[in-house]
């Protein structure tokens, strides 16, 4: 049976049919749910409890639950919410204040009311009124089946979580111990945004980004991560505990921003769960814990939820570096540096179904099917994430229209020397004032980002940034112009072709893979950034790297691809780092 769109067992209502029909008064109600079960204003008003003695009196027809898609709504399951209680109560974990942020169907306030003894008060905070239903109907239950059990003060809030004042919580309670638990949903503010929802804080760039930063892709920031960055920052001088369910960038991200906020919580960890299981979704999550009013760490220690006998791993940071891992570092900590040449992007431009094409007998077809007739000035191969396969690239299945030189460049030149491209690009302009992104605001026509010299280099080394394969490919000119990647791929570009080659065998050695894998987390959305790989020390591995093996991997390159290479130009491109890095020095001086 449903009330109020929450699911109530009928031992329950059963009870509060029984005990609430007589009753007439909210005060007189709200007193005896107070008595019998601790919970603290259980009526919000007199019209509640009068609609809930009609519907307990009368057959009431189920109703079906809506989409909480908008919500980021992974219910945990009782089962889970159990064993994670038993294993804070192994460790002799002992609340008096129980603070669940979101709380919605009650399983980790349940299971904290069986096994926590000395809880005095708990504060639940949803937004989904069928929850908040669901949570009393579930602590009735609970008291009416263990009626001797402690029953602390219950508070079970309709609020949104944001806009909830936890502060207040810490003030009255600053003396006693807390546990702060919860499952915080697992969705980020653009996809919130995408669903029109009101579930999301007020409008703040809380990571203070700068830049394109702030109105990119660092800037759309997991609602998860926001919550328990408040939650940690609130209760961080309180004696006690947070154990929070969150996807594993969440926590990564807690443990490289503490390096900067420096809040007061140590032993932190990282307990894995299998998500297909517990909640039949493919988003790799973890349990995030960590001590309260303690002396800041900046590490953060790995383990299997379900066998806790030993840990996997330990990242964070080693000194000032952050790494995936620490065991595997400290071999691989000497090519941990400065990039001499400076990675960048492949271009932006959110218009692939005019900007894109392929080429059919000798005709450009875009994503729309359309047959086009373009001038080949500002028509480049193209490389997507996909495409970085081989080790040698110099041929393009894509090609895209490339507007600018620049960043910001005016694209008026198009229209009398490419009379052809600039009719397509006019006859398509909805496609690009459709685009969404506000770096495109107050921008000349058809502009696009990511651009600029380094793009017109002849010859690049690149990377994907999606794939998890620790594999760089050279891109080859074709037919004489440079080939272009999209802004999955990350680049250097070289205008002698034996540089970018030597950089393509140290960047493809055992070595740096070794220290990439030591520096990367294989669950992110991006395993390659460019501050990673702005941190391999290619002059250091240039000076370490063995002659003969150098020697070899030009012979097999030389076979496969027919590039003629020698190592006549290897003390050349040494030299050329050397400078990199003393006019880098020379900045800072």
């Amino acid at each position: 049976m449903k009330v109020f769109e929450a699911n109530i067992i009928h031992q329950v209502s059963e009870f509060l049919n029984y005990s609430l029909k007589t009753v007439r008064s909210l005060e007189k109600a709200n007193q005896k749910m107070h008595d019998d079960f601790g919970i603290i204003h259980f009526f919000d008003n007199n019209e509640e409890l009068e609609s809930l003695k009609e519907i307990l009196s009368v057959n009431h027809k189920i109703v079906e639950e809506p989409d909480r898609a908008e919500y980021g709504d992974f219910q945990t399951n009782s089962d889970l919410a159990n064993k994670v209680i038993l294993h804070l109560s192994s460790r002799e974990i002992s609340p008096e204040i129980l603070i669940e942020p979101t709380c919605g169907k009650g399983n980790f306030i349940i299971a904290s009311l069986r096994s926590f003894k000395n809880i005095k008060n708990v504060f639940g905070v949803e937004i989904y009124r069928p929850y908040v239903w669901e949570t009393k109907f579930s602590i009735v239950d609970f008291f009416l089946k263990n009626p001797n059990t402690n029953k602390p003060e219950i508070s079970i809030i309709h609020c949104n979580v944001f806009d909830y004042n936890f502060e207040e919580i810490a003030k009255i309670h600053s003396n006693k111990d807390v546990l702060v638990i919860g499952n915080p949903p697992w969705v980020t503010n653009s996809k919130l945004g995408g669903l029109n929802s009101t579930n999301l804080p007020k409008k703040t760039n809380f990571k203070n980004h700068t830049g394109l930063d702030a109105i990119t892709g660092k800037g759309n920031f997991d609602i998860a991560e926001f919550i328990t960055l408040t939650l940690i920052r609130t209760f961080q001088s309180m004696k006690g505990d947070l154990l929070l369910l969150v996807k594993n960038s969440v926590i990564k991200n807690i443990v490289f921003d503490q390096i900067k906020y420096r809040f007061k919580i140590s032993a932190i960890e990282k307990h894995c769960i299998d998500s297909k299981k517990e909640f039949n979704v493919s988003v790799e999550a973890a349990l995030l814990y960590c001590q309260l009013n303690s002396h800041p760490t900046f590490d953060c220690t790995e383990f299997n939820f379900y066998n806790n006998q030993s840990s996997y791993l330990r990242f964070g940071w080693l000194n000032d570096k952050f790494v995936s891992n620490f065991d595997t570092y400290i071999h691989t900590r000497k090519n941990d540096g400065e990039c001499p040449f400076v990675w960048r992007q492949g271009l932006k431009h959110d218009c692939s179904t005019i900007m894109e094409l392929d080429k059919v007998n000798g005709y450009y077809i875009n994503g729309l099917n359309e047959a086009v007739n373009l001038e080949d000035g500002l028509v480049y191969g193209f490389l997507k994430s996909s495409d970085l396969k081989n080790m040698v690239i110099n041929q393009t299945r894509k090609f895209t229209i490339v507007t600018q030189k620049k960043v910001g460049q005016e694209t008026n030149y198009i229209k009398t020397k490419y009379p052809n491209t600039y009719q397509y690009l006019i006859q398509h302009q909805a496609h690009f004032d459709a685009r969404k992104s506000s770096i495109y605001n107050n921008k000349p026509l058809f502009s696009i980002f990511g651009i600029g010299d380094y793009s017109f280099k002849p010859y690049k080394v690149a990377i994907s940034g999606l794939y998890k394969t620790f594999h760089f490919t050279l891109i080859l000119p074709q037919e004489n112009k440079p080939v272009m990647l999209d802004d999955t791929c990350y680049l250097i570009g070289f205008e002698k072709v034996e540089f970018a080659v030597y950089s393509l065998i140290l960047l493809n050695s055992d070595t740096t893979v070794q220290f990439l894998q030591s520096v990367t987390f294989s669950d992110a959305k991006r395993t390659f950034t460019k501050d990673v790989l702005m941190r391999i020390n290619l002059l250091e591995l240039g000076r370490m790297i063995d002659k003969q093996y150098l020697a070899d991997e030009l012979i097999k390159l030389n076979e496969k691809y027919k590039v003629n290479l020698s190592l006549e130009l290897w003390d050349s491109f040494i030299d050329s780092m050397l400078q990199k890095k003393e006019s880098q020095l020379t900045l800072f001086e």
